[in-house]
């Protein structure tokens, strides 16, 4: 929080020890009251949320709000993961993950694989046969930047890797299919942290329901303009 000229309230810096010398992972069915007492009570500091609200300056998982916002219910004895806790829990993608599945009379291979700059050189050559591709690209990352390179927008970043799987020479006859997520949190950002901020070239109009319109708009009426 140094960095980012924020300071917790006096009576929170217990709590962040408490927390920052919690390991990595922990083995336990339930959170420990001391450190859910922690989180809870650092999640309602001023610092701590103006941290959030300004994490594209560093690197946090988009998940956080959500898991903050749940900690009553998580830290309970009781308590049981949802889909959403579990649909929104991230393990990072390293090598090459493969899922088979079948619909009817057909068999599906799925393969997944890390996006990461490290990562790519361990599949890029190794799908010249498949049927399609699905690009997955995180709509509210247009204002941050990559883990590898903090000097990088991510979104800058994955439109120049799209164009480079679209011209490899590996996928010419790979349907290739665009898939934009994270809609919600991209809403969210942008009353605060406009597009034009980051992509100079970009000349709509600031502001939430024009940027929305124009995606929703190409969604449904694309052309060969974009």
């Amino acid at each position: 929080m140094p960095a980012l000229d924020l300071q917790l309230q006096p009576q929170n810096d217990a709590r962040r020890g408490i927390v920052m010398a919690l390991p990595g992972q922990m083995e336990t069915d339930s959170l420990p009251p001391d450190v859910a007492d922690s989180l809870f009570n650092l999640w309602q500091d001023p610092g701590v949320r103006e941290a959030v609200r300004r994490s594209r300056e560093f690197q946090l998982n988009d998940s956080a709000t959500y898991y903050f916002n749940s900690l009553e219910r998580m830290s309970s004895g009781a308590y049981l993961p949802t889909d959403q806790d579990i649909l929104r829990s991230r393990v990072k993608t390293t090598g090459i993950t493969e899922t088979t599945f079948r619909v009817g009379e057909l068999t599906y291979k799925l393969f997944d694989v890390g996006g990461q700059r490290s990562e790519r050189k361990k599949w890029i050559h190794c799908f010249e046969n498949v049927t399609a591709l699905v690009f997955l690209v995180s709509l509210s990352e247009y204002d941050q930047m990559l883990y590898e390179d903090e000097s990088v927008n991510r979104m800058q970043e994955a439109l120049t890797l799209f164009d480079s799987i679209c011209n490899s020479r590996w996928f010419v006859k790979t349907s290739i299919i665009l898939f934009l997520n994270k809609i919600d949190l991209f809403a969210e950002k942008l009353p605060h942290s406009p597009m034009g901020d980051y992509f100079p070239d970009y000349t709509g109009e600031r502001g939430l329901e024009t940027d929305l319109r124009t995606l929703h708009l190409r969604d449904r009426h694309p052309t060969d303009q974009m």
